[in-house]
């Protein structure tokens, strides 16, 4: 097993806003689909990468407990976690050092769902 998650689904009260929220966080473009009964926009990922979206679809409800998420942060999660509130988010933990194993921070989204950033830096 080359990963222990393949797939992961961010729900979405405002899918507009959440696919804004995240492109402007990320700097990236998020690929919109529409699917019978959901809309969702895809994260940029790479053929061997853990792919996910931003999801709005019956029964996705946006949650700040319950699993936590970690997108990846780049080399310096310092910078997307500066775009996260003027997105319309909170910083709920700043840059935290955990070590050898880089830094982490902890966010809220524009929906309210409670998400995290990893980096090495």
């Amino acid at each position: 097993m080359a990963n222990a998650i393949s797939w992961f689904e961010l729900p979405s009260n405002n899918f507009q806003r959440a696919v804004k929220f995240y492109t402007e966080v990320l700097n990236a473009e998020l690929q919109p689909m529409d699917m019978p009964g959901s809309k969702m926009a895809f994260f940029p990922t790479t053929d061997n990468g853990v792919g996910g979206c931003v999801i709005s679809t019956e029964g996705h409800t946006p949650s700040m407990s319950g699993s936590l998420v970690y997108l990846n942060g780049g080399d310096d999660l310092a910078e997307p976690l500066s775009r996260v509130e003027s997105a319309g988010g909170e910083v709920l933990m700043p840059k935290t050092n955990i070590g050898e194993h880089g830094h982490v921070a902890i966010f809220k989204d524009s929906e309210g769902n409670r998400v995290a950033f990893h980096s090495i830096n």
